[in-house]
């Protein structure tokens, strides 16, 4: 079963792309996280967990529900990260997420999409978006592939800096980013409360018809790259940047 999560549609895309190629299902884990419905989940086949890149490891809203979720019936298990760049040392702490559910690691692969990571950094244009997705769409053929035939994922070498970047960098990026003090709306606004719905930690609601930010936030980028006037800002960063979200998904 091959189970994803995705706040612009990067992973929902090679998730189904996958699932179709291996013939499995592919489901959402939106819902679940956000009702954090931990109950138990049962496939015969492998499980492929796909998900973006945070700070080169896995989300923590995912890891911590993958912690607390039971997942029977097979006990292999592979990750596809999607990522502007590279997922650094992840594969060590999944690992060992693995060894605590007593679960198969068979690997972990990354996959370069698009960046929409637009709190940090900039988005592609439109052009460039859809030349670095068809580059991916052979890397999530191969990964497909590979899971078809039972095999591992191949390891990747790890440097002193994709340990840094795991591990440390990792460790302060929450405490330090990982905030929506950032987040406001202009007046394009619409109130359509689309924010709301696409925020997988119940972290936006409106009032006066204007969506507020909690503190629980993830920094998926939903909200901001989903918003159907782009009526809404992080901070100055994020002024005159297109806004980005996986053109073959939403």
């Amino acid at each position: 079963m091959v189970l994803y999560f995705s706040g612009t549609g990067n992973s929902a895309y090679a998730a189904k792309r996958i699932g179709a190629a291996i013939k499995d299902e592919a489901v959402d884990l939106f819902e679940r996280i956000r009702s954090q419905d931990f109950s138990e989940m049962h496939s015969s086949k492998p499980w492929i967990i796909v998900v973006p890149t945070y700070a080169w490891r896995i989300p923590r809203i995912v890891e911590k529900w993958l912690k607390k979720t039971q997942l029977t019936g097979n006990s292999e298990i592979y990750f596809i990260m999607t990522c502007g760049e590279d997922i650094g040392n992840a594969g060590k702490y999944l690992r060992e997420l693995c060894a605590g559910k007593a679960l198969a690691y068979k690997g972990c692969l990354a996959i370069t999409m698009p960046e929409n990571y637009i709190a940090m950094f900039s988005t592609p244009t439109q052009e460039k978006a859809g030349q670095i997705i068809l580059q991916a769409e052979g890397a999530i053929d191969r990964a497909a592939g590979l899971i078809a035939n039972g095999e591992a994922f191949p390891p990747q070498a790890i440097t002193l800096k994709d340990r840094m970047n795991s591990g440390i960098v990792n460790g302060l990026f929450y405490p330090v980013c990982v905030h929506a003090k950032k987040f406001y709306a202009t007046d394009a606004c619409i109130s359509c409360g689309k924010c709301a719905k696409v925020c997988p930690l119940n972290n936006v609601h409106l009032e006066n018809g204007k969506p507020v930010w909690g503190k629980d936030c993830t920094h998926c980028m939903a909200c901001i790259c989903r918003c159907p006037r782009e009526a809404i800002e992080y901070g100055k960063h994020s002024r005159g940047l297109p806004r980005y979200t996986c053109p073959k998904h939403l």
